[in-house]
């Protein structure tokens, strides 16, 4: 590790809310953490809001009532050059446009330690593309923290085809000091979180387009329905619950309708052919034993449960109700 400081030494360039967050996350899992901007002015002024917004956030028990004073004794504004200097690892968080990532990854590079750690909060773009302008580039990858970043517990990181593998150990220490939780994906458009995500918005708006359900009846739907489940299981698990020969007969009804939206998947196809059909059968995506379901089941039984009571205490979110506008349906 670069530096001889007593706590690591990161530094997080681009401090608007985002990297604000991060540099939050990161000074409370005890490091000293240096921000910086498109100018020194910028990161100051940042570095204050996030004490502030530190204060308000222990005052309403999100963080410890120490948090304040931690981020104030280890978050410090600098210059690039300055943040970056002597620190072992760098997150760069600065807006999703690569012309922006490459200059910065560039002032990044010519000033940050030949084995300093760089990562990148991008979103969308492809590592690989980015890894163009960093020197040394079998020191960096994706890490991409989501919004907001102080309370969203998962981060995916994604290495590019030169990325050193030594290097991922040592960023998934970094980011579970922080109580977050990593996810290995590979270098493809969108990754694994937004792809994900803008299927299920596609789709919803299609049921809007076509006059299915309301914008708010679509979210109550999510919301009440597979989204509650998705806090405890994926996708998978949810389907090997479910069985698998379920799942293939629902996409055969859908495909009345939708054949090519909702062609089955050819590694859904095969798993049904091996009678390998989930929970009930001992194997499916996950290979779960038959043996442990009552055990899986009483856990689900047990989170749902705890779920709707968080649900019922929070109360519901404050969203207005009213007449969807543009889209041709009434609320």
């Amino acid at each position: 590790m670069t530096g001889t400081q007593e706590r690591p030494v990161y530094a997080v360039v681009g401090s608007g809310y985002m990297g604000g967050g991060i540099a939050q996350v990161l000074a409370l899992s005890g490091a000293d953490v240096r921000i910086a901007d498109v100018d020194l002015d910028v990161a100051r002024t940042n570095r204050d809001r996030l004490i502030a917004e530190a204060e308000q956030f222990a005052a309403d028990g999100l963080f410890p009532a120490d948090a304040p004073a931690i981020i104030a004794e280890r978050v410090t504004a600098a210059t690039i050059e300055d943040a970056v200097a002597g620190a072992s690892f760098i997150e760069e968080a600065v807006p999703e446009k690569i012309e922006i990532k490459h200059a910065t990854l560039r002032r990044i590079s010519e000033s940050a330690a030949p084995d300093a750690i760089i990562g990148s909060n991008t979103s969308t773009i492809l590592i690989g593309k980015l890894a163009e302008a960093v020197d040394n580039p079998s020191r960096f990858l994706g890490v991409h923290f989501s919004n907001p970043a102080p309370f969203i517990p998962g981060v995916e990181l994604i290495p590019h085809a030169a990325t050193d593998e030594q290097v991922l150990p040592i960023v998934e220490e970094i980011v579970a000091a922080t109580g977050k939780e990593t996810a290995r994906v590979k270098d493809a458009t969108g990754f694994v979180l937004n792809r994900l995500q803008y299927a299920l918005f596609h789709e919803a708006t299609q049921l809007v387009e076509e006059g299915v359900a309301t914008p708010e009846d679509i979210d109550t739907i999510v919301r009440t329905t597979f989204g509650f489940r998705l806090p405890f299981f994926g996708p998978f698990a949810i389907a090997d619950m479910a069985g698998l020969d379920v799942y293939a007969f629902c996409y055969a009804s859908l495909q009345t309708e939708f054949p090519e939206r909702f062609a089955t998947p050819a590694i859904l196809e095969q798993l049904v052919s091996a009678g390998k059909l989930g929970t009930k059968s001992g194997a499916g995506f996950l290979d779960v034993p038959a043996e442990r379901t009552p055990e899986l089941v009483a856990y689900r039984n047990r989170a749902y449960v705890a779920m709707k009571k968080l649900v019922d205490e929070l109360g519901p979110a404050p969203i207005a109700s009213a007449t969807a506008v543009g889209t041709g349906v009434s609320a």
